[in-house]
């Protein structure tokens, strides 16, 4: 007999699922009790579809850690920062080149 880590009561030693606070024990079990979207594939594509605004899925799911939803919220707001920096020094070069091309098209009409 062992203690339920929930909930304190005597269960058996080869049980996986406590029969008084219906708690899983094992990985395998949590990991299957996790909602869908708590799931590493829905995070990823998160990311690549809503960038930052996936963080209150990250910040709301059991299975990370303090420290490791810190680190997921630090390096998605540094890709979005960088992401945002570059489309605007591409925006800057396509204005660049359109008042080029504009100016030759001035010369030619």
């Amino acid at each position: 007999m062992k203690k339920c880590p929930f909930c304190a009561e005597e269960i058996q030693d080869e049980a996986t699922k406590c029969r008084f606070c219906g708690e899983f024990l094992t990985q395998e079990a949590k990991e299957q009790k996790l909602k869908w979207y708590y799931r590493t594939p829905f995070l990823i594509f998160g990311f690549f579809i809503a960038g930052p605004l996936i963080l209150p899925v990250v910040w709301t799911n059991p299975k990370f850690s303090r420290t490791t939803k810190i680190v997921i919220t630090v390096l998605a707001l540094g890709v979005t920062g960088l992401l945002i920096q570059l489309s605007a020094v591409t925006i800057d070069a396509m204005l660049k080149h359109i008042q080029d091309l504009d100016s030759t098209f001035k010369g030619i009409l």
